[in-house]
């Protein structure tokens, strides 16, 4: 079986985001939660763990950047 390539942007799993998200902290790092469309334009949740908390801010300002799913 295959191992999964770990999601590191936003944009590997959305092509326009929802106007808010969530930020869970965790005793090993932290998970943004965030819904939108995809290329295809259906309807998902990404959730993406970051180790560090420069990962996290990394995330969030390519979230800012991105067009919103309306």
């Amino acid at each position: 079986m295959a191992k999964k390539k770990a999601i590191t942007t936003v944009s590997e799993k959305l092509a326009k985001v929802n106007e808010s998200f969530t930020v869970n902290i965790y005793d090993n790092g932290f998970m943004i939660d965030i819904g939108g469309r995809t290329e295809d334009d259906d309807w998902v949740t990404a959730k993406i763990m970051c180790q560090t908390l420069d990962q996290l801010i990394t995330l969030v300002t390519e979230i800012s950047e991105m067009d919103q799913a309306g």
